[in-house]
């Protein structure tokens, strides 16, 4: 239970970064392993409570589960309204980075510092309907911020342009901090938000829908490498 993971994740950007929710739990592990041959470096798990998002999920079993059975960093998206009560269980079932949204709590720059304080990487999430400043107040306390293009939780959502400014304002606002995007990428948006400057990109769909996992990595990896020439 350490920061060291938080540096692989650094260091493994521009990375795409697939979704668990969408793989097939009734075989996991060969869902894991199927990503890790496709080229994947780090995991991304989405924890819904049913309260702060419609849609209810997983908890600390599926994480310590993937736990035993992989090295590869956990990066764990908390969709619930009160993230400090399940942070010191999900960083003890083995998650790497801990993400909350900033419209779950009253004061981020506490939330942020007490999920620091357990040893593990910290980022904030903003939903696309909430203002950017919002984020003011915490942004020295985290090690990432998590754009949303499409709002947390709801299903069949059109990607959300306003994640592209989002990402490039931040950027050039604070180039220390680690970018995430997640909602509706695929070949046609992973290149914008990369160009913009974006370090991590959660994939759903585009990819666990394939026949083919290394084929579609691949072809995400190429439009997303292709734009401003891979560079940050």
């Amino acid at each position: 239970m350490n920061r060291a993971q938080l540096d692989s994740i650094r260091d493994a950007g521009p990375a795409i970064l697939p979704s668990v929710l969408n793989c097939d739990f009734g075989n996991l592990m060969a869902e894991v392993d199927r990503l890790r041959e496709a080229g994947t470096e780090i995991l991304h798990l989405d924890v819904m409570d049913g309260h702060f998002v419609p849609n209810l999920t997983f908890g600390m079993p599926i994480v310590e589960g993937l736990r035993r059975h992989t090295d590869m960093p956990l990066d764990v998206h908390l969709m619930i309204s009160d993230p400090l009560a399940y942070a010191k269980p999900m960083v003890d079932a083995g998650a790497d980075l801990l993400t909350f949204h900033v419209e779950a709590v009253k004061d981020p720059v506490d939330v942020a510092g007490k999920i620091s304080d357990l040893g593990v990487g910290v980022g904030v999430a903003i939903n696309p309907g909430t203002p950017l400043s919002d984020l003011d107040v915490c942004l020295d306390c985290v090690d990432m911020v998590l754009v949303m293009s499409v709002e947390a939780g709801f299903g069949g959502q059109s990607f959300n342009p306003v994640a592209i400014d989002r990402i490039r304002e931040l950027r050039s606002r604070r180039p220390e901090l680690l970018l995430e995007i997640d909602g509706g990428i695929n070949t046609s948006t992973i290149g914008l938000a990369r160009e913009a400057g974006c370090d991590l990109f959660v994939v759903g769909s585009a990819i666990i829908s394939s026949d083919d996992y290394t084929a579609a990595v691949s072809d995400l990896t190429e439009a997303m490498m292709s734009a401003n020439g891979g560079a940050r």
